[in-house]
Parts: C-alpha cells; structure tokens; sequence
C-alpha cells in the first residue's frame, strides 16, 4: 500500500494523502496524464473508470465514468487550472451528470498534485481544498477517503508495467462504452512538431498515406473552428480513389483538436450517404516523446464494429511509422 500518511485539518478545510512510489517521479507522473493508466486506478477496484477525455493541460478538461459491478454508473469530471511538468498540477474536480455536465447537488473540491523525489523514488502528496467543513464532512461521510486508500493502492501494479506504455509500441484501440473508441500511440516528436504535422498540409501529404503505392492528392487541412476539411487518397496504379470530409468544430493548439468527419467517395464526393464521426485528438508530453489520444464517437456500435474492422488501426500504425521516420526524423 503506496499511501503513507491521511489528514484532516478542519480549519483549512483540507484532506492531504502522501504516498510513496519506489518508480521515477516522471513515470508517476505519466500515469496520471496517460488516460490509458489512470483509468486504471482512478476509483475503488470494484468501481473502474472510463476516461472518455483527458486533457492534461492548463484550462483543459477530463470527463470519467466509474461503473460498479452491477452496471450503476458515477460520472465526473476535472477542470484543468494548472499543469507545471512533471512537478505538480491543479484540478477542480466535480460530480457530473450522465451527459457530462456538472452535478450542482455535491460539492466541488480543488485537488493539488505535488510529485517530488525521495529517497524510495517518488512521493505524491495530494491536497483536497473543501469550500466549507460541511463539503468536507459530506464527502468524507460519503467514503471519500476509503475511496481514495482503495484507489491509491492500485498504483503501483500500474506504474510497474512500463512496457503496456512505452514509447515503441504499435497503434492501440480500447472500446470506450457503447459507441466510443479510443486510439493511442506514443509518437517520438514534441507535443508542438506532432501537432504541425497533423494540421499542415504539406506534412500531411508526406506521411498520411496508408500502404505504399497511395498518395494523397487533395488535403485541404488547418485547425481554425469552422475551417472545413478534406483529405483524398488515390491509387496511383488502379486510379481508386477515396477520402474524408469534415469541418473543424474545436481548436486549442498545441494540444486538442475536435472534429467531425464523413467518408467521400467519385460517387458520393459529399459523403452524404456515410454515417458522421466525432473525432477527438489530444496530445500530451510523456516519456519517449507525445502521446496521441484519439476519441472516435461513432453513431452507433454497428458503424463502430465496421469500420474497425477494416484494419483502420493497422492503417494508422503504418502512417505514424512513416511520420516518425520520414517527417520527424527529418
């Protein structure tokens, strides 16, 4: 059990846990960023969470789900209000509603991480600032702090197996509810060069290409709000030819980039007929270069299983493959 010391101080309204890792501060520190490992111990092992966005960065926003064993479900959410990497960050974390808005009926509680080194390798002290002793009371009534101990302990298994995170590994897809899914790879390249080289065109058009022998002969690309979008892929043996339109619906560069996307085709070059997808990009520096987090929502699990099914995963490794040895290395 990581956690080494619980207090309560009901004059300054706060709850502080300190616990100690015998791992790297900097890989304490990509659990708690990497959406992949926190989802591992963010709850009690009977209540695992879902994390369906996680921003890691200073006015960005994280949105979970905890589900119980008998399918009953707590939604929450983080408001990010200050990241200093890898030493400490700020959150506000609240209840939500199942479409993500927040609970008003509980409180909000501002958590400060601090991560430092010590002797045994890392210690995380954490504060939780109450708005009053009745918030405190309340949520301590309601097994804040079992939560937490019970949470806490499920760390170390996770901080220990570095080879399910580490830069290296090929393209991976989790199945986030019923109609979500997520995509995540470490690229090796800063949080800024991965970002140019998925809204510059004329990177785009280097390593976005799929198998040899496609090129992308249109790319119409950027990542202002409301800019539309359109990449084509052609062929170049059999003239076959297919693509995406889409329109960009929210930008915060260098870090998040939401967008909306229909397949096109010479006979639909509208893609009117092709269901839509919301397309959810978030990068966030990690050991090993930037992690790549791609939230798809499709319209319903039927068009989710089909078009994961078409190897799109594969497609995208073999992209990134490129982007790392032909953009990036360059």
């Amino acid at each position: 059990m990581p956690i080494t010391s619980v207090t309560t101080d009901t004059e300054a309204y706060t709850l502080t846990v300190v616990a100690d890792f015998t791992v790297p501060v900097r890989r304490l520190w990509d659990a708690y960023v990497d959406p992949r490992q926190i989802e591992r111990f963010w709850g009690p092992p009977e209540y695992p969470s879902t994390f369906t966005r996680h921003d890691a960065v200073a006015g960005g926003v994280s949105n979970y789900i905890m589900t119980g064993p008998g399918g009953d479900r707590s939604c929450g959410y983080w408001e990010w209000e200050s990241v200093d990497a890898p030493h400490s960050f700020a959150v506000r974390d609240g209840f939500a509603n199942d479409d993500g808005t927040p609970n008003t009926e509980f409180p909000t509680v501002r958590m400060e991480f601090a991560f430092t080194e010590s002797a045994l390798g890392s210690r995380l002290t954490t504060v939780s600032r109450f708005g009053s002793l009745e918030a405190l009371e309340q949520l301590k009534a309601m097994g804040m702090e079992e939560g937490m101990r019970a949470a806490m302990g499920q760390i170390d298994a996770v901080v220990e197996d570095l080879r399910s995170f580490a830069a290296g590994r090929e393209t991976e897809v989790q199945l986030l509810g019923e109609t979500q899914a997520r995509v995540s790879r470490i690229i090796r390249g800063s949080v800024e060069q991965v970002w140019q080289a998925h809204v510059d065109p004329s990177l785009l058009q280097r390593w976005q290409l799929g198998p040899d022998g496609w090129s992308m002969p249109v790319c119409e690309y950027g990542a202002g709000v409301g800019q539309r979008l359109r990449t084509e892929w052609q062929n170049d043996e059999s003239g076959e030819r297919f693509g995406f339109a889409g329109v960009v619906v929210e930008s915060a560069a260098p870090h998040r980039l939401v967008t909306t996307e229909r397949m096109i085709s010479p006979q639909d070059p509208e893609g009117s007929g092709s269901p839509e997808t919301l397309n959810e990009m978030t990068l966030v520096p990690v050991d090993g270069g930037t992690l790549f987090a791609y939230v798809i929502t499709y319209p319903d699990a039927t068009v989710r299983e089909a078009v994961l099914a078409t190897g799109m995963a594969e497609g995208m490794e073999t992209g990134y493959q490129r982007l790392e040895q032909v953009v990036l290395a360059g």
